[in-house]
């Protein structure tokens, strides 16, 4: 019998706030099954590009395909790690330069698992989710952004 684990949301509005990602850290504290954590924050970078200076993102995505890809990728990861619990959340709008736009958090009984899983969620988030980034400069104008 198949074990498939529930779709949850993983775009979010907006910047993902400190105190949401210290939340999600605090919760963990009960978990006693758990002896490493790992967590990637991607932050909006105030770029110079052509002397034009970004000072934000606004991300766009097909919801539906992009919470359906991060799903598949959540499941995946699921297969591949032996993990306890693992949260992924993606900004959509606009997030201000300094701002956090992606956060991975993975958990595990030992850290070498839990590391290996937040790497591979981000790299795979990066490669498949369709999610867009329009660089905002302070003039206003803007660029389609290329992920490194």
């Amino acid at each position: 019998m198949e074990n498939k684990k529930p779709m949850k949301k993983a775009l979010f509005a907006g910047p993902i706030s400190p105190e949401k990602i210290a939340t999600s850290i605090a919760h963990h504290q009960v978990k006693t099954n758990i002896g490493a954590h790992d967590i990637f924050l991607g932050q909006v970078r105030a770029d110079e590009i052509d002397g034009q200076i970004v000072k934000g993102i606004e991300y766009s995505a097909y919801d539906e395909m992009a919470e359906q890809k991060i799903h598949e990728i959540r499941e995946a990861a699921f297969e591949k790690f032996d993990l306890t619990c693992m949260h992924i959340y993606h900004s959509t709008g606009f997030v201000a330069a300094g701002e956090i736009c992606l956060f991975v958090f993975t958990s595990s009984k030992h850290r070498q698992m839990a590391m290996d899983a937040c790497r591979y969620l981000v790299e795979e988030i990066k490669a498949q989710v369709p999610v867009f980034g329009k660089e905002i400069f302070e003039n206003d104008t803007h660029q389609w952004k290329v992920n490194q």
